[in-house]
C-alpha cells in the first residue's frame, strides 16, 4: 500500500506555466515589430554614414503629435484603471478619448508630412527624408492596427464585455497601445538626435 501512494506522488503531473495565447501572440508579435524596427534604424544608421545626407529639421507639428500620443496613453491607462473597478462609465470615455486621440496622431503625422514637401523633403531624392517617411509610415501602420484593437475594446466596453472579472480584451489593448507610444518615443528621439 505504501508503495502504491509514493507511486502516485511520483507520478502526478507537474504543474506547468500557462500563458494565455492570445497574449503569448501579442507578444510575439511585439517582438517582431521591436526586431523590424531594430533593422531600420541600424540601416539609417550605416546610410547616414556613407554621406549624401541631407539634414532637416524636424516639423514643429511632430512635437505636439508626440504629446497627443502621451495623452492618449494615459487615457489608455484611465480605461484599464476604470475596467478593473467596474466604473463602466470612465471606462466608456477613457477608451473613447485614447480612440479620438489615436486618430489626431495619425492627422497630425499626415500633416506632418505635408509641411516635409513644402521644405522640399520628399520620400525619393533624400535619404534622410526617405527614412523619415518609411519610420513615420511604418508606425503610422501600426497606428491603424491599434485603433482597430481599440475600437473592438471600445465596442466591448459599450456592450459591458469589459470588467473586472474579464480584463483580457482591454489588457491587451492597454498592453499593444502603450508599446505603441514607446516605440513612437523611441523613434522620436532616435530622429531628433540622428537627423
Amino acid at each position: 500500500m505504501e508503495n502504491v501512494q509514493q507511486y502516485k506522488l511520483e507520478k502526478e503531473p507537474q504543474e506547468t506555466l500557462a500563458m494565455d495565447p492570445i497574449k503569448f501572440i501579442l507578444w510575439l508579435f511585439l517582438v517582431t515589430i521591436i526586431m523590424l524596427f531594430a533593422s531600420q534604424t541600424s540601416a539609417y544608421l550605416v546610410r547616414r554614414a556613407e554621406g549624401n545626407w541631407l539634414e532637416f529639421e524636424m516639423p514643429v507639428i511632430f512635437w505636439y503629435s508626440t504629446g497627443v500620443l502621451l495623452l492618449s496613453s494615459i487615457a489608455m491607462q484611465w480605461a484599464y484603471f476604470s475596467a478593473k473597478k467596474d466604473q463602466f462609465k470612465q471606462l466608456k470615455i477613457a477608451i473613447s478619448i485614447t480612440f479620438v486621440l489615436g486618430l489626431i496622431f495619425l492627422w497630425m503625422q499626415f500633416e506632418g508630412w505635408k509641411k516635409l514637401v513644402d521644405m522640399n523633403v520628399y520620400f525619393v531624392g533624400n535619404p534622410s527624408g526617405s527614412f523619415f517617411y518609411v519610420f513615420t509610415g511604418l508606425h503610422g501602420f501600426h497606428i491603424i492596427t491599434g485603433l482597430i484593437v481599440l475600437a473592438v475594446s471600445l465596442t466591448a466596453a459599450f456592450k459591458l464585455r469589459v470588467h473586472k472579472k474579464n480584463l483580457r480584451r482591454i489588457q491587451i489593448c492597454a498592453t499593444y497601445w502603450h508599446f505603441l507610444d514607446i516605440l513612437w518615443i523611441y523613434l522620436f528621439v532616435f530622429l531628433l538626435t540622428f537627423n
